[in-house]
């Protein structure tokens, strides 16, 4: 046997080899003490011929999956070698081997994965100056691939699947791409694979036989040399691995990255799409605001559809309507909603009857599902938009394999295949003829019993069974006396003997065959079953698909009633025009009636840059994730949290929000957002959305101030870039750019001081702020009031340096001569054509805005906060002619 073991383990050098014996699944040598400290059991030995113990440790198989899954969390992969014969009828040695090979991408055990989650395998292959992909979940039987030039696409195309595994050739390794940022984040495997999995003529014969096609044009994937390549090692690997068909892989889709709007690394985790940035949890980011799918085929869709919005705007629309008609149509909705809430996870049932793991149990939740799509059918009937229309047609109601679950399987079936009473009655006779007997023969058995009972007397006999001895008959030591000379002793124990005869042995052959039998055939009548339904997997797919796309559909339209979303418009226009927008996440997260929206208005000429002054605290990173957020769900079909939206397709969205370090990779806060920034500059486009906030905090203040200035310039001229731009900013002397440079505007967010206390009014308006709310802001969050008044003491006596040092520059340039006097002139009389970093407020310019004001057009909110920044200016000249 250890021979045998030695020879598996020389082929699987790569893994831990699980070698079935018995009840257990063992493991030897340097498998063994690996596994032990790994799985934390107990090591010990065998003796196998050596002159030392082979060290040992096993798991149970009853309980592999627990073990499994720990190990493959770990990285590890790991051999199964079954024992492929029937012990009782094997000569010799019983024969194993292995099965199939488990991967952190191919696991299929439902305790390890996450429904609403789909686990991705990835091949990636590097030929020459093209990197090739290849993606597949092998639980459900999506496969897609596509090429890319850049490793930055590269490295976002990683982070959208978020593979659980990465499969490559050994070019990719040395082709500079650096993975272990995104390792350590996703926690992925990478391994390279063989040179011979990649072979062209290999990979091409693979895919053409996998999918019973004579050429790529079948495919759609002519144009794809490299990315075929990385499909078919992809595939190849499955097929090593697996010791499968993997028949429920039934399509290959090509994609092109320019197919959806592109989500780097950087805005993914700013926005909060999927998982918060600090809990890392589901609640609190959009998924969790617009998941209210009933299955988890829906649930694994809709966080697709976060991650890869649309850019083609008739994809858009047809989304659009038929959210509108499910929004509008409050009962059809919520009775396809009940309908949707018993359905199975069809996709992943379909990868196990594939892989031959299904069991009964399986095959009823199966039954189950399909017994809802007829009802579902006839609801979506009262529907035309025509996505619904499509998904009404490709909603195949099975209901030839549901009558053949129905006839074949028993409502409450065991979990086990082998145990037998899984087969209904009646639906094979050979099945029920076996099935009385073995009635009957316990009825003999009964009648047996009475019969020696009354025959010798002992009142106490007992005809009983275990799996040791079979059948016999106990008699207690009380009744010892009175057995019967016929009767040949089986075993003694404390207190009764055990007792067979020739007429009980006969009916043990005969009853105990009779089960045996059972069991072999309802186990082949239910492979015949699975098999069956296995062969429509194209059929039973194509339903799930499209039960997922209307459980999706039906969520988004749930979500859009429960908290009042419009149906924005879609423009390829680069206009983006909000009115009262909320955050979709902070609304649900604080108490009603508290969320202040906003409007935004941007456009490709005079409104693509707003700089946004104002305190911290006060709303303005809230503001712009907002708008981000509003024009993400446009784009993937779905209503939007705002009074009305017109929404001008952007084909990415650029973040660069929060302050972050990445000490492991030696990388300052500065560094990295300096990083960000130049990503956003180099790969950003005229119908880019970009969100900026605080650039250039990092450093010194003139350092910081002079970045931000520049990227300022970069972004809004549009012979360079042009982009939509909302620039959050502590730097007031960024508000000087409204005027000279076109397209930029000021916004503030509105604050009301009481006394010392300030009051934030997240409402945005136009303007630049003249305060930043510092020290009131630190008042808030309870910094002691000695450091507070320290602090306002350091802070007018910087004013007046300040103040100082200006006035002495600007009497050094209006110099006329050494004759004559210089007069110093206060900064309010300074008129520079140049534009300063420095400009006083001009007393009849405040008239000038008084007089033109419109006030019957003001809501009492516009106007407290006009006043409110009227007041300020003038405060400040007042404070400034004071100095």
């Amino acid at each position: 046997m250890m021979q045998k073991y030695l020879e598996t383990k020389e082929e699987y050098k790569d893994c831990i080899l699980f070698y079935r014996l018995g009840d257990f699944y063992e493991m030897f040598f340097d498998d063994a003490l690996t596994a032990s400290k790994a799985l934390d059991i107990t090591l010990t030995g065998k003796d196998c011929g050596l002159e030392e113990r082979a060290p040992m440790c096993g798991v149970p198989y009853h309980a592999v999956d627990l073990y499994l899954n720990k190990l493959v969390r770990q990285g590890y992969k790991v051999a199964i070698a079954e024992q492929v014969e029937d012990p009782k009828l094997a000569k010799g040695l019983v024969k194993r081997e292995v099965v199939r090979v488990v991967t952190p991408g191919t696991i299929l055990s439902a305790q390890a994965l996450d429904e609403s989650k789909n686990n991705y395998l990835m091949c990636i292959v590097y030929l020459g100056r093209t990197f090739g992909i290849a993606v597949t979940d092998a639980t459900t039987g999506d496969f897609v691939l596509t090429e890319v030039e850049s490793m930055q696409t590269l490295l976002d195309e990683i982070f959208r699947f978020s593979p659980s595994e990465i499969v490559c050739n050994d070019a990719f390794f040395v082709s500079g791409v650096d993975l272990e940022p995104l390792k350590n984040k996703l926690q992925f495997a990478v391994s390279a694979l063989d040179n011979w999995y990649f072979d062209d003529s290999l990979c091409r014969k693979t895919i053409l036989e996998h999918f019973h096609v004579n050429s790529f044009s079948g495919l759609g994937i002519d144009d794809y040399q490299t990315g075929s390549v990385a499909a078919g090692a992809l595939l190849q690997y499955l097929l090593e691995t697996q010791k499968n068909q993997m028949a429920h892989i039934t399509t290959l889709k090509p994609y092109t990255t320019g197919k959806y709007m592109i989500l780097d690394t950087s805005t993914r985790r700013n926005l909060e799409l999927v998982e918060s940035l600090r809990e890392k949890q589901k609640r609190g980011t959009l998924l969790w605001v617009l998941d209210k799918t009933k299955t988890a085929m829906g649930a694994r869709l809709l966080r697709s559809w976060v991650e890869q919005p649309l850019i083609e705007r008739s994809a858009i629309l047809r989304r659009q309507d038929a959210v509108e008609q499910l929004f509008g149509n409050y009962i059809g909705r919520e009775e396809l909603r009940e309908y949707l809430n018993p359905i199975y996870d069809l996709e992943r049932l379909i990868g196990r009857i594939s892989y031959q793991s299904a069991n009964p149990r399986d095959l009823i939740a199966f039954k189950n599902s399909l017994s809802m799509l007829p009802p579902i059918r006839g609801v979506l009937e009262e529907f035309d938009a025509p996505l619904l229309k499509e998904l009404l047609e490709q909603v195949d109601p099975l209901e030839d394999l549901f009558d053949l679950i129905d006839r074949a399987i028993e409502e409450d079936p065991p979990v086990s295949v082998r145990e037998g009473g899984m087969i209904k009655e009646g639906f094979n006779e050979e099945a029920d003829k076996l099935r009385r007997s073995k009635t009957e023969g316990k009825q003999w058995i009964s009648e047996l019993e009475a019969r020696e009972r009354e025959r010798t007397g002992i009142k106490n006999l007992r005809i009983k069974y275990n799996k040791v001895f079979g059948y016999y008959l106990e008699v207690t030591n009380s009744f010892r006396d009175q057995v019967p000379e016929d009767y040949t002793r089986k075993q003694t124990l404390t207190n009764a003997e055990r007792y067979i005869t020739p007429e009980l042995k006969e009916l043990e052959d005969l009853i105990l065959g009779a089960e045996d039998k059972l069991y072999a055939l309802e186990y082949d009548l239910f492979c015949q079953v699975r098999d069956a339904i296995g062969a429509q997997v194209v059929r039973i797919q194509e339903t799930a698909r499209a039960v997922a796309q209307l459980d999706v559909l039906a969520s988004l339209a749930s979500v859009a009633q429960r908290n009042q979303y419009v149906r924005p418009a879609v423009n390829e226009k680069g206009i983006v025009d909000i009115k009262a927008g909320r955050h979709p996440v902070v609304e649900l997260m604080i108490p009603e009636e508290l969320f202040v929206s906003n409007d935004v208005y941007l456009d490709h000429h005079q409104n693509r840059l707003s700089v946004i002054t104002g305190p911290n605290m006060a709303g303005k990173s809230t503001y712009m994730r907002q708008v981000a957020l509003i024009v993400l769900m446009a784009q993937l079909g779905s209503f939007v949290p705002a009074a009305s939206a017109n929404i001008g397709i952007c084909d990415r969205i650029f973040t660069r929000v929060g302050a972050s370090d990445d000490l492991a990779s030696g990388q300052s806060t500065f560094m990295v957002e300096m990083t960000e920034v130049a990503n956003i500059l180099r790969n950003a486009t005229r119908n880019s959305l970009v969100i900026l906030d605080e650039i250039g905090r990092g450093t010194s203040t003139f350092d910081g101030l002079s970045i931000a200035w520049a990227v300022i310039e970069h972004i809004s001229d549009t012979r360079i870039l042009g982009a939509k731009t909302l620039f959050a900013t502590h730097y007031h002397e960024l508000t000087e750019l409204e005027g000279s440079l076109p397209g930029v505007n000021n916004y503030c967010i509105a604050v009301k001081e009481q006394g010392d206390n300030i009051v934030f009014l997240r409402k945005i308006i136009k303007g630049g702020a003249d305060k930043s709310y510092g020290i009131q802001v630190a008042k808030l969050a309870g910094v002691p009031d000695p450091v507070i008044l320290r602090a306002k003491e350091l802070l007018a006596e910087l004013i007046d340096a300040d103040i100082s040092l200006k006035a002495r520059e600007l009497a050094q340039s209006q110099g006329t001569g050494s004759g004559r006097k210089q007069r110093i002139s206060r900064p309010d009389e300074v008129d520079c054509n140049q534009l300063t970093l420095f400009d006083a407020v001009r007393e009849d310019d405040i008239i000038k805005e008084i007089t033109d004001l419109e006030l019957g057009n003001m809501t009492p909110i516009d106007a407290l906060n006009m006043l409110y920044r009227l007041q300020s200016r003038l405060k400040n000249r007042i404070d400034l002619q004071g100095k």
